[in-house]
């Protein structure tokens, strides 16, 4: 694959195990002249950026938007115009909850070249570390990825579709929200012992799932400190946790400190 030196990648960088890139991302990203990336890249990630290459922080946290995405898209258009190869470095994939796609045709009106490198996006990452197949013969014919935090700050989303049995719905953004998330579920017809969970910093050392039916999952997240990053994930494809969580074993040789205790599953079926 040839780098063009005058272009704009917008790079998915995975869900935060650096060894998750793909091999075109990693190249993309050795060849940058400039890398403007956000608060979920992984610093495993960022190491990969050559000693060179300048480095623009433009990262949002829950709650603190400290660079807006107008001026973000402003800025990858200002580069774009200087030439050279402009790396856009997002958590997961562009195109997933990314804001790719603003800042693309904010590319695209101004005229500036650009290529999209997709990456494994949170849900996917999460599920296959958390030990949850996202769809499953026996309990999930379909999935749903949806945002918990809308543009206009409210919750509107389509809560009959959501409660449908038999399916699997990841929610990102979601844990400000998630006593609301929980409530408006049940009112639409969701049982209360459906199976949920949420995972903190999916696939790092210091994963952190917490199991419970979706009547106690937004106590369980509450008792356990949960903050964001973390996505929510209901639906009976989480009842194989226990039997499927491959991560807590393997991912013992994470070195106590660099990234936390260490991955594991705390089930609050039993109580909270």
């Amino acid at each position: 694959m040839e780098i063009d030196r005058n272009c704009v990648y917008l790079i998915g960088a995975g869900p935060g195990d650096p060894d998750l890139l793909t091999l075109k991302a990693a190249r993309i990203i050795a060849a940058a002249d400039v890398v403007v990336y956000d608060h979920l890249v992984g610093q495993g990630v960022l190491a990969l950026i050559p000693a060179h290459s300048e480095r623009i922080d433009v990262g949002k946290e829950a709650g603190h938007h400290p660079v807006p995405q107008e001026r973000i898209s402003r800025i990858l258009v200002g580069l774009g115009r200087k030439g050279g190869t402009v790396v856009r470095l997002k958590g997961g994939d562009p195109y997933i909850f990314g804001r790719g796609g603003e800042e693309a045709a904010a590319l695209a009106r101004a005229g500036i070249g650009f290529q999209v490198v997709p990456g494994i996006t949170a849900a996917s990452g999460m599920a296959a570390y958390a030990g949850i197949p996202l769809t499953h013969r026996d309990y999930a014919q379909s999935c749903l990825f949806v945002t918990g935090h809308l543009k206009d700050g409210h919750l509107d989303l389509d809560w009959a579709a959501l409660s449908r049995p038999r399916q699997t719905v990841v929610i990102y953004m979601g844990i400000s929200g998630i006593d609301e998330i929980c409530r408006r579920l049940m009112a639409y017809g969701l049982p209360g012992g459906t199976p949920a969970a949420v995972v903190r910093n999916a696939t790092l050392c210091d994963q952190q799932v917490v199991t419970a039916d979706v009547s106690r999952l937004a106590s369980a997240c509450h008792g356990a400190g949960i903050r964001p990053p973390a996505l929510i994930v209901i639906g009976a494809v989480v009842s194989l946790a226990p039997q499927l969580d491959w991560f807590s074993i393997a991912g013992s040789h994470c070195l106590p400190g660099r990234n936390g205790p260490g991955p594991g599953i705390l089930d609050c079926h039993q109580g909270v």
